[in-house]
Parts: structure tokens; C-alpha cells; sequence
């Protein structure tokens, strides 16, 4: 994906670019996933992922990179509603706004321990249900 690798090397250095490549290295690990990248200079850049045997959706996860700000980027992840459980409640419920379907959205704006751990058992979570279909 070279528009994917040229992104990432214009992006200063940082703890969100930290997040996305952990993230992004994540699901480059998982067997099945294909990722897309599709970039809005200005608005987001935004890593898709979409496990080989989902059918009716295209992906179960979608890692945003904000770009309002490029010298204040942060990351917001975003899934399916019912693909995931947010048993701590940390995320943001978005009626309709997952392409048409109710979402939750997880926004790091700040390097948090806990939080990015958080938002990684929702991904294990999502790849667990999508690899189901």
C-alpha cells in the first residue's frame, strides 16, 4: 500500500503515530484480515479492516487518523456496535454513523496505558466476530 507508507512517512513522529503503527502492525498479524487505506487529506486518514469471511460488511474495524490539525493528529477506532461490548463504557455511541449503521467510536488523543490496552481487546473482540462471518 504506497499511499499507505507514504502517509506514514510524512507524519512526524509521535505517540499517535506510535498508536496507529501498533494498531496497524496488529492487524497486519492477524490471519485473514485485508486492510484498506483511504486518505482525506485534511479530514482523515482512515485504515480499514475487513476479515476474509465477513459477507455483508466490508470491514470491522476502522482506525481513523484526524486530520483537522496535522500537527495535532489523533486516532478515533471505530467499530460496529455489535461487534464489539464496551462493558467500561469508554466509547462513543454513533447512531448511524458507521456507514449507515450504529457504531462505537474509540478517540485517543493522548498516549493512556489503560485506554490503548481498552481499545485493543475491542479489536480482538471485532476480528473474533468477523472471522465468524
Amino acid at each position: 500500500m504506497k499511499e499507505l507508507n507514504e502517509f506514514i512517512n510524512s507524519w512526524e513522529d509521535g505517540a499517535m503515530k506510535k498508536a496507529f503503527l501498533e494498531l496497524k502492525e496488529m492487524l497486519e498479524k492477524k490471519d485473514g484480515v485485508e486492510l484498506q487505506f483511504k486518505a482525506r487529506p485534511g479530514i482523515s486518514y482512515s485504515l480499514r479492516g475487513r476479515h476474509k469471511n465477513q459477507k455483508d460488511r466490508n470491514l470491522f474495524v476502522m482506525i481513523d487518523v484526524i486530520d483537522d490539525d496535522p500537527d495535532n493528529r489523533w486516532l478515533s477506532i471505530c467499530f460496529y456496535g455489535d461487534m464489539i461490548t464496551d462493558p467500561e463504557e469508554k466509547g462513543n455511541l454513533i447512531p448511524g454513523g458507521l456507514q449507515g449503521e450504529d457504531g462505537y467510536c474509540f478517540d485517543l488523543d493522548s498516549w493512556e496505558e489503560d485506554f490503548f490496552a481498552y481499545i485493543k481487546e475491542r479489536i480482538e473482540e471485532a476480528y473474533s466476530n468477523a472471522s465468524k462471518g
